[in-house]
């Protein structure tokens, strides 16, 4: 009997969809009229240089699962500001591109976050991690500017808050959260 129950269990999970993913966010305070958007990046569209023009607050989810070849680095969370090789993680990207306006609110996952690369360096050295149908451009413009936070929430590992005042280009930065429990390889 328990060998039946652990093999419904175990087909069970192997039918769970795999990956760490964007769970919801919200939009807490705002100039403009916006809300949160998951994008689904299976349907072609460019993220940069304006593309959207909305009051917004964006996230889709980049590759999923990846066991990291190479140690990266990031500018919030990680180990000393480094993931370390051999880390599984799934990576999800999260944007704010209106004409002008200052969103501040979060982004849930179903997994903690362990890093975030906010900066254009370490945006660039973490492409490898997209693999989506997703056009990055103005790629030389991601990134955050002075005035705009992010920080991982200290009670719930799984929320990213943000406080950014954008304007063009919009602010972009990426996120690295582990291997979700139903997630697999």
């Amino acid at each position: 009997m328990i060998r039946k129950l652990a093999s419904a269990v175990m087909v069970a999970a192997l039918a769970t969809p795999s990956g760490a993913v964007v769970v919801d966010g919200k939009i807490l305070r705002q100039t403009g009229a916006g809300a949160f958007v998951k994008l689904d990046p299976s349907t072609a569209f460019a993220v940069g240089a304006d593309t959207f023009d909305t009051d917004n607050l964006y996230a889709f989810d980049e590759d999923q699962n990846i066991l990291l070849p190479i140690p990266i680095r990031v500018d919030i969370g990680g180990e000393n500001g480094i993931i370390p090789q051999g880390t599984v993680v799934a990576s999800h990207y999260v944007f704010f591109d209106s004409l002008s306006g200052t969103h501040h609110g979060y982004v849930d996952f179903d997994a903690p976050i362990l890093g975030v690369a906010a900066f254009q360096e370490t945006m660039f050295a973490t492409d490898f991690l997209a693999n989506t149908d997703v056009e990055y451009i103005s790629i030389e413009l991601r990134g955050l500017e002075q005035g705009d936070h992010v920080w991982i929430d200290e009670v719930n590992p799984r929320r990213l808050w943000v406080y950014w005042a954008g304007s063009s280009p919009g602010d972009y930065v990426r996120v690295f959260t582990s291997r979700s429990a139903a997630a697999m390889m």
